[in-house]
């Protein structure tokens, strides 16, 4: 599929693979049947765009926010390199400013880099800020090239070569970013672009970094189906025309649902890096959510001695109360409600072995642990789980106690209620059940 030295095809009409895209119809799976082997990379990570791509979502965060987040960040990295990098603007005077906040703490872990358009002038930038590494935009689609840029794909690739250049030049290695790679000529365009990035970097003797952007959420995480849209064959292709493993990057997006199993795909055909931002806030339908790709790199590859996977609680606490974050009550492993049962059959199992409902134990790993909903459907089991869970005390779900207030409960269903049941409703009527025996609150 790569050949070892790829040549530009330099067309002239863009190729916007309407077999694919129709545009008046919903995009196409198409499949070529022709299968890619697994190439998990020995050591695989996460790199952070929640200060570029997550602040193209939302308010800008102000540099103190920024900081509490980087530190955080550093927090569930615990020094392991897990979390490796954090991308940052550096247009404003409050960008530069949170570079310069971040860079004070020193850390290693995540790793600061910058972002720019691939122009010289926004390469001084870079310079300015004593980074080590910076993005470049280098839009690798026809759609880009020609209807965005007007240019050709000649014009393009040199122009994207020459601000590499310049960041070889200045001691800072270039990552470019392959925009919209899910719609871009491969052969024509893609794996010659690549192959000339290679040679400067074994010119320069240096890395020269892949980042390869699903920028509308295209890719498709299985091998047998034609390229550009197949996660598994983009980068299987560079690999085979000589990009090491740890110079790719995968970034997506979520516009059809498959934001995080192409990241984790991503890892599994080839690429160590999987790009992504916190709680999946990004540009439109967002990215990978970090915390979600931290869980899916501890399925790959283990829970990693030193990471501390709690703090995702913490960053979640933090991104509601000051980052004005509405995180919905059911978002995986940080909602209110990820690991809260409101059936009563599920409280009964969870009383009997809490595995049954829950798939990890929350307490231990997130500081999270399972809860009850109280409901028209939590039943005597949920009532018991409820209780025991805040309260001193084990108590049989057939305990008078128990009755009344499930009497109580059934009362407000049958009144036409629709509302769960407050804590502070069932602490009250808790109270008034057991009265003088009430037993003294968990600490």
């Amino acid at each position: 599929m790569a050949k070892k030295n790829p040549k530009l095809v330099n067309v002239e009409k863009p190729n916007l693979y309407r077999e694919m895209f129709p545009y008046t119809e919903f995009p196409k799976v198409v499949f070529d049947n022709q299968k890619v082997e697994y190439d998990i990379p020995d050591k695989i990570w996460i790199t952070d765009t929640t200060f570029r791509d997550g602040q193209q979502a939302r308010p800008p965060y102000t540099p103190e926010q920024i900081l509490k987040v980087y530190d955080l960040l550093h927090e569930i990295d615990g020094g392991n390199g897990l979390i490796r990098q954090c991308e940052f603007f550096l247009y404003s005077k409050r960008d530069r400013k949170a570079v310069e906040l971040c860079k004070e703490r020193g850390h290693t872990f995540p790793k600061i880099t910058g972002w720019i358009r691939a122009v010289p002038a926004d390469f001084k930038l870079v310079s300015q800020m004593g980074l080590r590494e910076t993005g470049i935009l280098t839009s690798a689609s026809d759609y880009h090239i020609f209807l965005k840029l007007r240019k050709t794909r000649a014009q393009a690739m040199n122009g994207y070569l020459d601000v590499a250049k310049a960041a070889l030049d200045n001691g800072v290695i270039p990552r470019c970013h392959f925009e919209d790679i899910t719609r871009a000529d491969y052969e024509g365009f893609v794996l010659p672009f690549a192959g000339e990035l290679m040679k400067l970097a074994e010119e320069y003797k240096k890395p020269v970094k892949i980042r390869l952007c699903d920028t509308l959420g295209f890719g498709l995480p299985w091998s047998g189906v034609s390229l550009p849209r197949s996660v598994p064959k983009l980068i299987y292709g560079l690999r085979q025309i000589g990009v090491p493993s740890e110079w790719l990057e995968w970034h997506g997006h979520n516009d059809l649902h498959k934001v995080q199993v192409n990241g984790a795909t991503a890892w599994l055909y080839g690429c160590s890096a999987a790009n992504g931002s916190i709680f999946g806030v990004g540009e439109r339908t967002g990215n990978p959510p970090l915390e979600g790709l931290v869980v899916e790199h501890a399925q790959l590859k283990g829970t990693t001695a030193g990471v501390n996977y709690a703090a995702i609680t913490e960053l979640a606490e933090y991104a509601e109360k000051e980052l004005g974050f509405k995180i919905p009550d059911n978002y995986p492993l940080v909602g209110k409600s990820f690991n809260v049962t409101r059936a009563g059959i599920h409280a009964d199992g969870l009383l009997k072995n809490e595995e049954i409902y829950s798939c990890f134990d929350t307490k231990k790993l997130l500081n999270r642990p399972l809860s009850v909903a109280i409901t028209d459907k939590a039943g005597a089991a949920g009532i018991k789980h409820w209780i025991e869970a805040r309260y001193q005390i084990e108590i049989p779900k057939h305990n008078p106690r128990v009755t009344k207030i499930k009497d109580r409960i059934d009362a407000e269903y049958s009144a036409d209620r629709v509302s769960a049941i407050s804590d502070e409703e069932m602490f009250g009527w808790v109270r008034d059940a057991f009265g003088d025996d009430l037993p003294p609150l968990k600490t």
